[in-house]
């Protein structure tokens, strides 16, 4: 198997269903901790590679900082995964009228968050940080979920107004979409899982055009060159 510890994205099943379709001995675990808790799986061992999109508010840059301040050895390699957009997820018609984020401190907004550490949760942060709103007036802003699909499930059922999430998870679940901003979605392989077979065949299968026809099928990414090395550490 090949073990994927971190940032959760639909994307993640499609790759899993197309490994194992690409060599029937080949499996894909992929547990779902958010970027930081995926960075910590590489730095302990514990995963073949990691999803992750934390913002660098510095620079506006994605993914490069962090893994120079948590790796400062090197050891690993950041992997050219998507361009994603993220936004607010809500209730198909968009009976709020949520148009921006300053919108869901109107008052009369239920908000899902996603759990500290992960990228969207930086983001959420920063972005309120941004416009001066103060997050303790926004109902719900601490009650977590860990997945994107997790997030639009509790939209779609009526317990929450409104989410951040990506486009493809909002899809899912027929929900309307108030796109905010694109991010890089990568992975982070350690040189030491590098030459496994099975790594290998992941990369390929992400660098695959069955793979990039699905990822237009599902919608809300850009793609560009999945499986390529963005940068070595």
């Amino acid at each position: 198997s090949v073990v994927v510890i971190g940032s959760h994205d639909p994307l993640l099943d499609e790759l899993r269903n197309m490994l194992h379709a690409a060599d029937k001995g080949l499996y894909m675990s992929s547990s779902h901790v958010g970027s930081m808790g995926g960075i910590m799986a590489i730095r302990r061992g514990e995963a073949h590679a990691a999803g992750c999109h934390l913002l660098c508010e510095d620079d506006g840059s994605y993914n490069t900082a962090f893994i120079r301040k948590y790796f400062p050895k090197g050891g690993v390699r950041l992997v050219e995964c998507v361009g994603r957009t993220q936004g607010i997820m809500v209730a198909k018609g968009n009976p709020k009228n949520i148009r921006k984020i300053e919108d869901l401190f109107s008052g009369d907004i239920s908000y899902v968050n996603r759990q500290k550490g992960s990228g969207t949760r930086v983001l959420v942060d920063y972005l309120c940080r941004k416009h001066g709103l103060d997050t303790s007036k926004l109902y719900g802003y601490d009650r977590e979920e860990f997945t994107h699909t997790s997030v639009a499930a509790q939209i779609a059922s009526g317990s929450a107004d409104a989410g951040f999430g990506i486009f493809s998870a909002a899809k899912i679940y027929g929900l309307d979409f108030v796109p905010v901003c694109t991010e890089q979605y990568d992975l982070i392989i350690p040189d030491s899982a590098w030459d496994d077979p099975a790594v290998q065949e992941l990369i390929c299968v992400m660098k695959s055009d069955e793979f990039k026809n699905r990822l237009a099928e599902m919608g809300g990414y850009t793609v560009d060159r999945p499986g390529e090395v963005r940068e070595r550490f």
